[in-house]
């Protein structure tokens, strides 16, 4: 989804620049990039929404397993980063051995993306915490009126 997002954002700019030389009428041109800017956040907004549901049904699952494979998976990731960047080179100025494990692109990708869901879904239990707190002043309000 964020690839989509990513080619929509880069194809943005020349289609404004199409529009710009395609209408005439300026107004028109305005209104055409102004909806097209709305599908756009429109879009990356389903794309965010599509991820918060995904992280908040796995963080609600039954299973441990279902619960637990992003952190588990994330540490494992840091615990790989710490040992390339911290303890391998310290093991090998100090003994002169040190143990670098390889760190491919696709599992630093994975990580981006699990720490984006992580974020997201963090996110949206705050926002969801704060409406329905808001709410519940808000019928407090009404029923003390």
């Amino acid at each position: 989804m964020n690839l989509i997002g990513n080619i929509l954002g880069t194809v943005a700019g020349p289609v404004m620049e199409v529009i710009d030389q395609a209408v005439e009428d300026k107004d028109q041109a305005n209104r055409l990039k102004a909806e097209l800017r709305s599908r756009l956040i429109e879009q990356q907004d389903a794309a965010l929404q599509a991820k918060m549901k995904i992280v908040l049904a796995e963080a609600g699952g039954e299973s441990w397993l279902q619960r637990n494979w992003r952190p588990l998976l994330m540490t494992v990731i840091v615990a790989i980063v710490g040992n390339n960047y911290l303890l391998a080179p310290y093991l090998g100025a100090m003994f002169g051995i040190g143990l670098q494990l390889d760190l491919p692109e696709q599992l630093w990708n994975l990580m981006t993306l699990g720490v984006g869901g992580y974020i997201a879904g963090r996110s949206g239990e705050k926002i969801v915490g704060t409406l329905r707190g808001r709410r519940g002043r808000l019928m407090d309000e009404v029923a003390g009126e």
